[in-house]
């Protein structure tokens, strides 16, 4: 079964100090699985999970202009001030990596992209190049025969006259 964040919380702060209540106690009063919340327990035990997390994740509520903005913004806060200033965002200073990260991912898929596309219009601008010359080509061929055709017809024209 499938919990929100919040109730996950909600039963982990029972079992938590202050209030150190037993697992199997808050199992009976929720309605969880024992072994349900010692796998959540783990998991936040070895870091995997924060109770500081709610089912919105601030990496998620934010577009790649805030965070860009955030990094930049961070950067100019003196080190005494970082923690006010990360409190003030509603950020932790988990969060400031993994936006660094998610730029970074996100800047060299656009570059992709960029170079990918870019291979694609030279392919494209190769081939409209060779057809353009296939073209000139047959055009200067035909205008060879068109040329010669008209000397051709106009030294016919002199034979008939001297004949």
């Amino acid at each position: 079964m499938k919990y929100t964040t919040s109730f996950r919380n909600s039963v982990l702060k029972k079992i938590l100090p202050p209030s150190n209540r037993s697992v199997t106690s808050v199992s009976k009063e929720t309605g969880v699985a024992v072994v349900t919340i010692n796998n959540w327990l783990a998991k936040l035990k070895e870091g995997k999970m924060s109770l500081d997390e709610d089912d919105e994740n601030p990496s998620s509520m934010r577009n790649s202009r805030e965070k860009l903005d955030l990094l930049i913004e961070y950067q100019t806060v003196s080190e005494e001030n970082q923690g006010e200033w990360l409190r003030q965002h509603g950020l932790h200073s988990e969060h400031l990596p993994l936006f660094r990260q998610e730029l970074n991912e996100l800047m060299t898929e656009k570059v992709d992209e960029k170079d990918k596309r870019i291979k694609e219009l030279e392919k494209q601008l190769k081939e409209t190049q060779k057809e353009l010359n296939r073209k000139t080509d047959a055009l200067a061929e035909l205008a060879a025969i068109y040329t010669l055709k008209k000397k051709l017809a106009s030294n016919h024209g002199i034979m008939d006259e001297e004949e």
